[in-house]
Parts: C-alpha cells; sequence; structure tokens
C-alpha cells in the first residue's frame, strides 16, 4: 500500500486526509526510517509495509470509534503504534503515550515534536506505576502488540473512567485471547460491545480488534505487581 493508496482506503471508511496530515504521515515514516537505523523499533520498514501494517492497520480501531476530543492512554506505545496516526487523524485528540523502555519515548519525543503534534504528553514507564495519580483518568485506553488481552486488561481498566472504551489490537490469534479473557472482563468490569475483523486491503492479514466499555470502578487492588499479572492472569475464584 503505497501512500496514495492509503490515503484512498481511508477516504474509502469516511477518513479524509488533508495536505498536512498527508504530510504529517510521511515525515513519520522517513523519522521511522532514520531512527529504525539507529535502534530496533521495527522489523517493518518498508514504507508499503509501514503504510498498510503499521498506519492503516493503526487506524482501522478508528472505523468504529471517534476518537475526536478523547483523552486517551496508549499503552506500550513503542514506535507510536496506534497512538501517533491517530492523532495525526484526529489532531484534537489529548493523547498519553507510555512505554516503559525510555529511547523508544525519545524517538516520539521526536516525531511529536518534527509533526508538530500538540497535546502529547509522553511517559517513559511502566503502566502498573504510573496509575498511582492517573487512576481513572482516561476516556479511552488503547494496547496495540504489547501482552496477552488477559494481561492488558488488569493493566488498562484502572485508567479508564467509568463508562470509558478499552481497545484492544490484536493479530490472527485475537479470538483465541478473547475467549481466554473472558473471566478477566468480567472481573474487571468491561463489557464487549463490538468486535472488528480485518484483512488488510493487500497483505490480507487478518485483524482483530475488540472495544470493551467500563461499567463499573476498578477494584483499587488492581492492577498488581506485572509479575503477578502475568504468572496468575485474572480467573473468577
Amino acid at each position: 500500500m503505497n501512500p496514495t493508496e492509503f490515503v484512498l482506503k481511508l477516504k474509502e471508511k469516511g477518513i479524509i486526509l488533508n495536505e498536512t496530515q498527508i504530510k504529517q504521515f510521511h515525515d513519520y515514516y522517513l523519522l521511522l526510517k532514520k531512527w529504525n537505523d539507529i535502534m530496533n523499533l521495527t522489523t517493518i520498514i518498508e514504507e508499503e509495509k509501514v503504510y498498510e501494517k503499521h498506519f492503516y492497520d493503526s487506524l482501522t480501531v478508528a472505523f468504529e470509534y471517534d476518537f475526536s476530543n478523547k483523552k486517551m492512554l496508549d499503552i506500550g506505545t513503542g514506535a507510536g503504534f496506534p497512538s501517533i496516526p491517530l492523532k495525526i487523524v484526529f489532531p484534537r485528540l489529548k493523547l498519553t503515550a507510555m512505554d516503559s523502555v525510555a529511547k523508544k519515548m525519545k524517538f516520539i519525543e521526536d516525531v511529536v515534536k518534527n509533526l508538530g503534534l500538540k497535546d502529547v504528553t509522553i511517559v517513559p514507564d511502566r503502566a502498573e506505576s504510573y496509575i498511582v495519580k492517573h487512576r481513572e483518568e482516561f476516556d479511552v485506553v488503547t494496547a496495540r502488540a504489547v501482552a496477552r488481552l488477559n494481561i492488558l486488561m488488569e493493566l488498562a481498566a484502572p485508567y479508564l473512567k467509568v463508562g470509558g472504551h478499552f481497545i484492544a489490537l490484536k493479530g490472527a490469534g485475537g479470538q483465541e485471547e478473547y475467549h481466554e479473557a473472558r473471566e478477566a472482563s468480567e472481573l474487571l468490569h468491561l463489557n464487549l460491545y463490538a468486535h472488528q475483523e480485518i484483512e488488510l486491503p493487500e497483505e490480507k492479514s487478518s485483524r482483530h480488534n475488540y472495544f470493551y466499555v467500563k461499567t463499573e470502578k476498578t477494584n483499587p487492588r488492581y492492577p498488581r505487581a506485572y509479575n503477578k499479572i502475568k504468572q496468575s492472569p485474572l480467573k473468577k475464584s
């Protein structure tokens, strides 16, 4: 998917990019390529693959959810997916991009500066640490390629306001993770209201995006320490 095809495919879905946004995606790609020579941000670096497997893939959630004016946290943002593509498309999105790898956050700082993005908070921290002062603060929490769904839920739910949305971007194994996480979603008061099954236009690989709404406050015991979450994902006793 070249940049022109990217713009046209988004237009088909009702997302119309202006010239500034088109240039921001181009500049983002150039920065990704430049920084990837210094550190390992992504194994996918060819332009057409980046536009499809990173940029377009990140934006599929916007076919279902309107991010305009929302306060959003992206956990494990890495090279900025889905956070930066969403911020480009929704410039009034109030974004907090978090990753525990500080050098990746330096890359995000450079992207934000060079693309002229406003209202972006960059957090080099772990989700289970940053929560201390930011419990139930966000309208929406996203995560892509970070951890299994039952683990992500425990990290994400405490950040959400009641009525807020958790959006998990998953690959071909998403359905297995969804079934595995059903008990955790009940314990954390996360109700699934939408499931996107999408095939990337050119590569034809499948994606599963899951949309949850938080219906009650999160028990203050969550999140637990990450090692405990990973070793014993939430289940009903």
